[in-house]
């Protein structure tokens, strides 16, 4: 959790110079051919993480709720 915490920190302050240059290694590396591939994986990850974030998100509201139901006057 820390490690992801840290990688979107630092993707806060990538300029314009260095996102050419992460994308000429990316072309480089894989070849043009096999980043629709790439970025078609990165958007179904990135979809998995805000589905996982949101059920999770529900799961903490529906036991908080449940947790104003229960009388503790008594």
């Amino acid at each position: 959790m820390i490690g992801l915490f840290y990688f979107c920190h630092i993707l806060l302050f990538i300029g314009g110079p260095e996102i050419l240059v992460v994308l000429l290694f990316i072309v480089m590396f894989f070849g043009s051919k096999k980043i629709p591939e790439l970025a078609k994986g990165l958007g179904k990850a990135m979809r998995e993480v805000k589905d996982a974030s949101n059920e999770i998100k529900k799961e903490i509201r529906d036991s908080a709720s449940v947790n104003d139901d229960i009388d503790i006057t008594e």
